[in-house]
Formats: C-alpha cells, structure tokens, sequence
C-alpha cells in the first residue's frame, strides 16, 4: 500500500476536490479533530445519501398526513413532525420506543383546538422532562419539538413557546359533578361513564370511590325486612374526608380511558296473596369494585329464611329460622350483615326479623309473643365522600303484630331502611333512594311490602392545590 505525506491537498483546477474512488469504495480520515467546511460555508449530503452517529440537527419533515382522532392514536417516528387536529375529538401520539439520544418528534395544533380536545403524549417507556408520566398539550395552537436527550430526563421539549409535562391533576367527565373544597365529586345515580381525559400522575391519579347497590324488597304480611345493598369505600392517600368504618375496599389509581359505571336499582316489594314476590336489590360496580345487592326478606312462615346479598334480609314469622347471610360474596371490610331471625307461634303470632345493614345485623325475634314488634333493621353507616355526612345502607324494618314493625335502624342517625308496617295492614316504607337502603315488610293481614332503594356511585379526587 502506497503511502503519501503533504501538508495540503488543493484541487489542481476548477472548484471541485474528489476524494475516494466511488462507488463501494470507503474513505476514512483518521485524526483527533476534522473540521470540515469554513466558516459561513455549508456541508451538505449528496442526494440520497445518509449519515450516521452525528445525531438529529433539530429539524424534522414534516407529515402531509393530517391526522384527526379517527382513529384516534398516532405512533411517532423520529425525524418527523405531525399536524394534529382535534376538532371532533382528543387524539393520542405515542413516541418512539427504544429512543435513542437525538432522537426527534414535533408536533403542531393544527387547527387551534387543543384546548377543546387535548392531545396525550404517550411516553412509551421513557420518561418526559424528567417524569415517568404521559404528557398533555391541551394550549390553543401549541406547537412542540421534543428531542431524546438520555435515560434520565428522556424526552425534552426544544421549542420556547410551550412545555410538556404530565397534567398534575385528573379531568374527567360523567354523573353530577360538584366540588368539596379541592376535589371534585362525581355521583352517579345511575348507569354512566366515568371518563378520565387527562392526570395520570402519582399521587393525584388515586381516586376516593363510594359503591353502594341497591337494597332488597320485603314482603307482605310479617315477612323479614329486606337487608340493604353492599356498601364499599376507599379513601384516596391524598384525601381526609371523614370515611365510615367499612374505609379500606382498596386503593383504585385511574388511567385515560372510560370506566362504565352500574348502579343496582333497588328491588321490587310483595304484594298481597303473593307471599314470594319481593326481590333482591342490584349490583353496583366501578372499576374492580362490585358490591352486591341487598337480598330480599323472607315472607311468613311457613317457608326458608330471605335472601342473601351485601346484607341479608330478615326471617319471616312463624318459622324457626336465621336470617340469610350477608357479605355474599365475601369480601373485606364486609360489605353488610346477616338479617334477623324471626319468631314462631300459633297462626298470625309473632313478628319478623329485620333486614341486615351495612353496620350491624337485622334484629331477632325470639318470643311467641302476639305482641312483639318486628325486628329492627340494621343500622347503616355515614360517609362525607360527598361533602356531607349522609348515610347510606341501612336494613329494613320486620312486619309486626300486632304493633308496628320498627324502623331500620332505629334510634339511629344511619337508617336509610324502610319501617316495617303496623297493624292492622300497614304498609311497609320503602328504603331511600340512591341510598341503598331496604324495604320493610308489611303487616297482617293484607298490606304491600316495602321497595329497596337504589344504590349510588360516588367518585372523588383532588384537582387543585
């Protein structure tokens, strides 16, 4: 190999210097320091040509796509920039994964709404400034340059005008929405979607959550009261309401996306000459959150115990049996108690136990007494979730004679349960409504038992300082 040692090589004529011997050919410059060009001058690639290893300039070519939210989800490449327009609906652009330093991704408001529908920047494995968070451009015209600058604060926005950072607090949308100081409150008294549209950030994306089904219905004529609906709580980390004893049904964090929410209508009473037609309530669910519906009392002997559920409902009269369980299926806390047992005696003596409630068991009734009354239903338990105290699940009242059956949870504040019926054919009351309270049985000797109220969903969570 021949070997050539000068100080400067300069074209012998004309403008133009050609070092190498074309195509398939490589030549290398071997030095500590190469400069190429002057100052002022411009090194250029030939057309075609590529390069390796000098790391993205802070330009990128941009996209003729213009891409809307249908479907809805951009995945980014590096070297390219991306008109986004949200005009009917919020868009996704998830970055490169396995990014590498200088790697580049820009992206502009195309038609001036991301305050309307904001974008998420899915970070897809690495971190954005810093955080291990999706980011959220949600400025009127925002436009963004992000550059991979390394492992630790990943992704970096170049650009003067905007930042992108993860959204501090949630934003979501569905049910009645009020707010208790610094958090917003959702409730839903009825089926919906609770919709996160942006706040996935640690602490702030654990919600507070309430789910409440819908109490049980009593029957007629001294029947056990039915048991109220399962009762489930779980307050926030960053939260300090004051939360009934049943707190700890676990932690739930949110992320963007929808969450339908069920709440369990509250079940049906009997009628007179239909011993069995009072029903159970039904479930309410939220996330991986189901409580159960309060079962449905036990009509007058001779026949079994009521309903199992979140709370049981109460055994009838004139039959030795237990009221039906309650935390079915079980889970901890408990979501409610088992009903009361009822009494037996001769034809039309005795009364009838009272439903379960989220906080205590139905009351029994262990005397032949013609004068008992019905068993008490089980109290309920309050909860501030909403940003006052109210009380929620309380069981139904048993059918007495021949005085009144009493009222669930009597001598409480945390009822909610209906009174079982007086004699002679009371009626018996209805639980409260979006309460998940039970129904009390009616009295003898015709009387229409009570209808369970329907449950409740509440969710909570911080979106201020």
């Amino acid at each position: 190999m021949s070997k050539i040692e000068v100080d400067q090589i300069t074209q012998q004529s004309g403008t133009t210097l050609t070092v190498g011997g074309g195509a398939c050919k490589t030549a290398v410059v071997d030095a500590t320091t190469v400069t190429l060009g002057r100052s002022g001058a411009t090194v250029s690639l030939a057309p075609g040509a590529t390069q390796s290893g000098f790391g993205r300039a802070g330009a990128v070519n941009w996209c003729s796509t213009i891409y809307t939210n249908s479907p809805g989800t951009v995945t980014a490449t590096s070297g390219k920039g991306f008109f986004l327009n949200t005009t009917s609906g919020g868009i996704t652009i998830n970055l490169p994964s396995s990014p590498s330093v200088g790697d580049i991704v820009a992206i502009k408001d195309y038609a001036n709404t991301f305050d309307n529908n904001t974008v998420t920047v899915g970070r897809n494995g690495s971190k954005i400034a810093g955080a291990c968070a999706d980011g959220l451009l949600a400025t009127e015209g925002q436009s963004v340059t992000l550059i991979y600058a390394d492992s630790t604060r990943g992704w970096l926005n170049v650009n003067t005008d905007s930042t992108v950072e993860a959204p501090a607090f949630i934003t979501a949308t569905g049910g009645v929405i009020t707010t208790d100081g610094n958090y917003k409150v959702h409730t839903f008294n009825g089926d919906g979607c609770f919709a996160v549209t942006a706040g996935t950030s640690a602490p702030n994306n654990e919600v507070s959550y309430l789910v409440v089904a819908g109490g049980g219905g009593a029957p007629y004529q001294q029947g056990g009261g039915g048991g109220a609906g399962g009762f489930r709580e779980d307050r926030a980390s960053n939260d300090s309401y004051s939360v009934s004893p049943l707190d700890g049904a676990g932690a739930i964090t949110v992320s963007t996306q929808t969450y339908p929410i069920t709440v369990g209508g509250g079940g049906a009473g009997g009628t007179p000459g239909n011993s069995n037609t009072s029903a159970p309530g039904g479930v309410s669910t939220f996330s991986t959150i189901t409580s159960a519906g309060g079962g449905n009392g036990a009509p007058s002997g001779p026949h079994p115990g009521g309903g199992p559920g979140g709370s049981g409902g109460g055994a009838g009269e004139n039959v030795a049996a237990p009221g039906s369980n309650g935390n079915q299926p079980p889970v901890n806390p408990a979501q409610g108690n088992p009903g009361g047992s009822g009494s037996i005696g001769g034809p039309n003596q005795g009364s009838a136990g009272g439903g379960g409630g989220a906080g205590a068991a139905g009351g029994n009734i262990g005397s032949k007494s013609p004068n008992s009354k019905g068993g008490d239903g089980g109290v309920g338990v309050s909860t501030s979730i909403s940003g006052s105290s109210l009380a929620y699940a309380g069981g139904g009242g048993g059918g007495g004679y021949p005085t009144a059956g009493q009222p669930g949870g009597s001598a409480s504040p945390c009822g909610t349960g209906g009174a079982g019926g007086a004699h002679p054919a009371g009626n018996g009351a209805n639980g409260t409504t979006n309460r998940g309270g039970a129904g009390g049985s009616g009295a003898w000797p015709t009387a229409t038992g009570g209808t369970g109220g329907s449950g409740v969903v509440i969710i909570r969570y911080k979106f201020q300082s």
